[in-house]
């Protein structure tokens, strides 16, 4: 296992925190680890030169991995596919003008893993979003087989969008790796603690029955340093 993909049960669900947390968290296991963004949407242009930036995805987890940028970065290895177009990858590359190649993706992984233990692979929104007009994520994760970590909350609605989630999963015969619990949205609009808790309880046990091996992660902000930082600890068989 070279490869983990990260995926979320939709977007805005924290898989972007759970990646730079679990590679900051690898680090300290002794794992030489970096991350990768499968496509990255709404990156800015340079106005001076016209050229578009580096994934703000890629940024966010090399500043939770206390991390600079590396070389594989700044040549753009980590995200080869960047947009200026805040939409699905799919709107985002056709309005480019450009036309998205998986193999180039694949190519940027295999240089990745050839440097690395371990790459962690995110992706952009759920696991059904079209990266092409043919092509959906999952689509490109059952073709390279890549083992699956699934970031999920305590949203109301959470419970169904997870199930569905595993059933995509299982359907194309991919593992679940592990199940992240995100807390940082226990307070949202809606949802409540009681949501909340009900949901976690639903979910341990559904895997415990249904995914056995997978793991059960949880991330919780870090109130007393106000950084909006997450602790997270990784059980020493993750990896």
């Amino acid at each position: 296992m070279s490869v983990l993909f990260i995926s979320g049960i939709d977007t805005d669900i924290g898989k972007t925190y759970a990646t730079g947390m679990i590679a900051k968290a690898l680090m300290q296991q002794g794992v030489n680890v970096i991350t990768q963004k499968l496509v990255q949407t709404g990156v800015a242009i340079n106005p001076n030169s016209g050229v578009i930036g580096i994934a703000d995805d890629i940024i966010i987890h090399r500043q939770l991995m206390n991390f600079p940028l590396q070389p594989c970065d700044l040549n753009f290895t980590t995200c080869p596919y960047r947009y200026e177009k805040p939409a699905s990858p799919h709107l985002a590359t056709r309005l480019s003008g450009e036309v998205l190649d998986p193999e180039l993706i694949t190519s940027a992984t295999k240089r990745l893993q050839a440097e690395y233990d371990l790459v962690l692979l995110e992706g952009a929104g759920g696991l059904l979003v079209p990266i092409t007009e043919q092509l959906l994520i999952l689509d490109y994760i059952t073709a390279q087989g890549y083992p699956i970590i699934l970031v999920t909350s305590g949203r109301l609605g959470s419970i169904n969008h997870t199930l569905l989630s595993l059933e995509a999963i299982k359907a194309r015969g991919l593992s679940v790796h592990s199940v992240i619990y995100n807390h940082i949205h226990d307070n949202a609009a809606q949802t409540d603690v009681e949501i909340a808790n009900s949901t976690i309880d639903f979910l341990q046990n559904y895997l415990a029955q249904h995914y056995p091996m997978a793991h059960w992660l949880a991330l919780s902000v870090q109130e007393h340093d106000g950084s909006g930082n997450m602790d997270f600890i990784l059980p020493k068989n993750f990896v």
